[in-house]
């Protein structure tokens, strides 16, 4: 005979196995008996009736949602999981089931690896090749002092972007023609502001 449980719950697993299938099995058990009731797409090897082996749930820290997760697991053949599961309850308030979605995490980590090393530089940069692009050196130099004040360019201070201009001064940026329209759109202002700032920094003493 059909469990009710099953029947009540089979369009939700069998939803959810077919977004995600091939990559997610989804298991429907049997809390009191501890066994399985139903299974979407099986990567464990489990069958229904299987042992669930899911411990008491007495034991969960309580949970608003009852829902826990997601959590690592891993299969036999050292495949990596990551797993949620849901505790549902019936009209009393009971656990009648507990939904588990486990999905096999292995596509995911070889496209991670694969953009690391896609997007990693394995080489020095060949400097000859840039030596004479100053727009590269204008926002190389932006961009380490952002990141080093941890700000957007325009929120940087009045003092940080005299100390941009004073090394972008140095490495001779200002002796190229029409540099300052290109600073000007690195450091997010006009460029009356960067003239303003030049003519601050070279009159200080």
């Amino acid at each position: 005979m059909d469990d009710p449980r099953v029947a009540q719950w089979s369009p939700v697993c069998a939803a959810i196995a077919a977004l995600l299938a091939p990559h997610a099995e989804v298991v429907l058990h049997d809390p009191e008996r501890d066994e399985v009731l139903a299974i979407w797409n099986p990567m464990s090897g489990r069958e229904p009736g299987d042992p669930s082996l899911l411990g008491e749930l007495d034991g969960l820290t309580p949970s608003p949602s009852g829902v826990y997760g997601p959590y690592e697991k891993l299969l036999a053949d050292g495949r990596r999981l990551s797993s949620v599961s849901a505790v549902v309850t019936d009209a009393g308030g009971r656990p009648s089931a507990v939904l588990c979605v486990n999905v096999d995490r292995t596509p995911l980590d070889q496209a991670a690896a694969l953009l690391t090393a896609f997007a990693a530089p394995v080489a020095e940069r060949p400097e000859a090749l840039f030596e004479h692009d100053w727009t590269e050196r204008v926002a190389e130099t932006v961009g380490a002092f952002v990141r080093e004040r941890r700000r957007p360019p325009e929120r940087l201070t009045r003092e940080d972007r005299l100390a941009v201009l004073a090394e972008l001064d140095r490495l001779g940026v200002f002796g190229v023609r029409r540099a300052v329209p290109v600073v000007a759109r690195a450091l997010r202002v006009s460029r009356s502001t960067v003239y303003t700032l030049l003519s601050d920094l070279r009159n200080t003493p």
